[in-house]
């Protein structure tokens, strides 16, 4: 088996999301038989001046923790230091560790990783599979609106060399259809493009009853219809429109019709856009809206068992270049989702292809508060699509289906591998044959 190497910026115990797919599918690797290592910062997500070990053994796996500056999430440009640092230190822990035959694999936490670690790889002769949760700097474009002459200009070469290493990669591996596209349209070759979906643990968040749910209890959600938010609230997601279906469901309930039930709207979570969300909810004076902190993973079955119905929203805009992994959670709890956003994206075709839920437009709270009012009256439809959500879930989304496919792709990047190596080896005999 090849060694794999894993970089990201996060990693076991952090609670952020690309933490948790990274760690979850580091220790199974460990756990078949691979030599596993891991790249990443001594910080956690929520906590910039965390002091995490700089080496430690964790289940087989092998962390290598770099230092950076701590700034932290207090504003963008601070932020960039933070990136410019770890790509500095993980660059030269890389140069380091790597070495022919390992298969070196490149997440996107900090943005464009690949584009200072794929030279380093490949200088060291190790095979690179860049793991794509989005794409930048087209988020940034998008996140910005309207982008600068300036940051076009910068934009235009980060592209370039991107897309470079895009291509040299041995795989590019991608969490949906539309981002398949994406990445084949910058001229990547789609035999270098796999599609691996990312999902949840099965067997720790599993489906809760309402009336068997402690935390439901303890929150005082007994009776009520609840609409969750579970995760991060960022940049790339909407909450306006929930924010105006909570104020409409509030101040002219007749307006969307009974609901049958009080519907109350969870946020449990954080993240870049929270301040702004929590600003907004407190100016509309919403009494119906409750916000609790990120919950630990012991709990998250419970925790996303709390809500009847859960709430995943993308900007339109940014379909193809990010997939929302909040619906493999919600799906693994056997909860319905209504997605705000792009009724043709990834997650909105999910939804109909796993009939487990809803998809309403951007910006159309009076639809959204019309279709909670409506399920709030319909406890068996509500369940019906929870359930087939769950079934879905295990049919597509749990971890042992993902696992299975990157096992099966670094079977044939360890095939190639001993390829290359019996070709040197061949080269090398010819070259003593002939004397040259």
């Amino acid at each position: 088996m090849a060694r794999l190497i894993f970089v990201n910026r996060y990693f076991h115990p952090d609670h952020s999301a690309t933490s948790q797919m990274l760690s979850r599918l580091a220790f199974a690797c460990a756990a078949s038989g691979h030599e596993v290592s891991v790249i990443t910062s001594r910080q956690l997500y929520g906590d910039a001046n965390a002091q995490l070990p700089a080496r430690e053994v964790i289940d087989r796996v092998t962390v290598h923790r770099v230092s950076t500056t701590r700034f932290g999430r207090s504003g963008l440009m601070l932020r960039a230091f933070d990136y410019v640092t770890f790509y500095c230190s993980a660059l030269w822990c890389l140069l380091w560790l790597a070495r022919t035959s390992d298969v070196v694999i490149i997440k996107t936490d900090p943005p464009l990783l690949s584009l200072v670690l794929g030279p380093v790889a490949w200088v060291r002769g190790a095979k690179v599979v860049n793991w794509l949760q989005d794409v930048f700097p087209e988020v940034a474009e998008h996140v910005l609106a309207r982008p600068t002459a300036r940051s076009r200009l910068l934009a235009a070469p980060l592209k370039q060399l991107r897309n470079f290493w895009l291509r040299r990669a041995s795989v590019n591996v991608v969490l949906g259809d539309r981002m398949a596209r994406h990445v084949a349209d910058l001229g990547v070759d789609p035999l270098r493009i796999r599609i691996i979906a990312n999902w949840a643990d099965g067997a720790s968040i599993r489906p809760i009853a309402r009336d068997d749910n402690d935390l439901r209890r303890s929150w005082g959600y007994d009776g009520q219809f609840v609409v969750g938010y579970s995760g991060n609230l960022g940049r790339v997601h909407d909450f306006a429109t929930f924010v105006d279906a909570a104020e409409l469901l509030e101040r002219d309930p007749g307006s969307v019709g009974p609901a049958g039930r009080p519907i109350r709207w969870l946020f449990t979570g954080g993240g870049a856009l929270h301040d702004a969300f929590a600003g907004e909810v407190k100016l509309r004076n919403l009494s119906s809206v409750d916000m609790k902190p990120y919950q630990p993973q012991e709990t998250l079955a419970a925790s996303l068992s709390v809500a009847d119905v859960h709430l995943v929203s993308l900007r339109p805009q940014f379909e193809g270049l990010v997939v929302p992994s909040k619906y493999y959670g919600i799906a693994a709890a056997g909860r319905m989702t209504i997605f705000i956003g792009d009724a043709k994206g990834e997650i909105a075709e999910a939804l109909r292809r796993d009939g487990s839920g809803y998809c309403i437009a951007q910006g159309d709270g009076a639809a959204l508060a019309r279709l909670v009012a409506r399920l709030a009256q319909d406890a068996t439809l509500v369940s019906q699509l929870g359930s087939n959500a769950r079934s879905a879930f295990e049919k597509r989304y749990a971890f042992e289906h993902a696992f299975v496919a990157w096992q099966t792709l670094f079977a044939e990047l360890t095939v190639s591998i001993g390829d290359s190596r019996r070709s040197g080896r061949l080269m090398r005999k010819h070259t003593d044959v002939h004397g040259r």
